[in-house]
């Protein structure tokens, strides 16, 4: 069965009415347990769960201690082009917003590549908007030719592709693969996504198992929280990081909890994502997915990254810049969104040696 079939199977289950059944023991039984099942998961969404947090917290703590170590590795995205074809009415880069537009010629790659390199980070995440015309496959190959000879890892955040595109870059580079369903609701789906090729969803939602197929070895999936219901979201999020766990055993899953930040055309229809619902998302995520690392990113603040570290944060991006250009001196191009945490990648890693964790720069060769 296809993730986009066990989605579709889920979609008329009534969470709340589960929730509603949810009690204090069948929480705590949950929690003693070494393995989760799906339920168990739905479980630990839930509003009885809330009373649990430090109770999950440190059981999350053991997990990644296990697991991970005191280890967090730091890198940066760097965004080569904000052209887009879509028209999603939460994104900064949607076609009709009035935005500065500029897409790296490949002389000014490099001239990035070698900025961002200078500061130490030697894991990446090469983004673009979703435009085809503007952001070839080629133009993208080429890029990360000349990224590769900076860079020990190179992950991509780009418009979802066929399956040979998908090798033609991992035989160029690239090990690893974000791509976010945004919302897991197809109603919604619809709604916020209201002209574009990103308006397939099914399309979108089988993006990982080509990537997979290709050769990707790194994944990243999942939600952002905002735009519908943040337990149904989750929920999904988890599921389908478990799918690829379990039909793609190589992949090295990561999880995120990205909330919307404010950009240019700002969105406003958004459902609260309180400070205590991200951190009953990120628990549940790692103790139900425990191989699987958690990102916390510059869209929380320096104090909010700070304080998620022990419950099970394996990756930090640092340094942060969104904008076309950010890191040279070149002309900029309109940010994606406003970062909450500025620090730069030495700020970052002495925080993190002065709460005993160790700054990884490199684990991918």
């Amino acid at each position: 069965m296809s993730y986009y079939d066990i989605c579709t199977k889920l979609q008329h289950f009534d969470f709340e009415e589960f929730h509603k059944n949810v009690s204090k023991e069948r929480v705590e039984e949950v929690l003693e347990k070494d393995f989760l099942c799906e339920e168990d998961f739905l479980v630990l969404l839930s509003p009885v769960a809330e009373n649990y947090l430090e109770q999950m917290a440190q059981k999350a703590n053991q997990i990644t201690l296990r697991n991970f170590g005191k280890t967090v590795l730091l890198y940066a995205p760097i965004y080569i082009s904000n052209y887009c074809e879509n028209k999603c009415a939460y994104c900064g880069y949607n076609v009709e917003n009035h935005i500065a537009r500029k897409k790296l010629s490949l002389e000014e790659v490099e001239e990035e590549a070698k900025a961002l390199r200078a500061t130490g980070i030697k894991h990446i995440i090469v983004l673009t908007g979703e435009s085809r015309f503007h952001s070839s496959v080629q133009y993208i190959k080429d890029s990360i030719k000349i990224m590769k000879k900076y860079f020990d890892s190179i992950a991509i955040e780009i418009y979802p592709l066929e399956e040979e595109e998908y090798r033609l870059l991992v035989d160029s580079g690239v090990d690893s693969l974000t791509i976010y369903q945004e919302t897991y609701n197809p109603i919604k789906y619809d709604e916020i996504h209201l002209a574009g090729p990103k308006k397939v969803y099914r399309y979108r939602l089988e993006t990982p198992e080509r990537a997979a197929r290709a050769g990707i070895r790194g994944m990243g999936v999942g939600a952002l929280y905002g735009l519908d219901n943040w337990r149904r979201e989750a929920y999904f999020s988890g599921l389908h990081a478990k799918y690829i766990q379990d039909n793609f055993p190589h992949m090295e899953i990561s999880m995120s909890v990205p909330r919307i930040r404010p950009h240019a055309g700002s969105f406003t229809d958004i459902y609260d994502v309180t400070d205590k619902n991200l951190v009953q998302i990120m628990l549940a995520f790692k103790i139900f997915l425990p191989r699987a690392g958690i990102n916390v990113t510059t869209r929380e603040t320096a104090e909010m990254r700070d304080n998620l570290l022990p419950l099970g944060v394996t990756k930090m991006s640092a340094g942060v810049s969104t904008e076309i250009g950010g890191y040279s001196s070149i002309e900029k191009g309109e940010k994606q969104f406003e970062i909450a945490d500025n620090r730069s990648v030495d700020e970052i890693k002495s925080m993190l040696i002065n709460k005993g964790y160790c700054p990884i720069f490199k684990d991918w060769e």
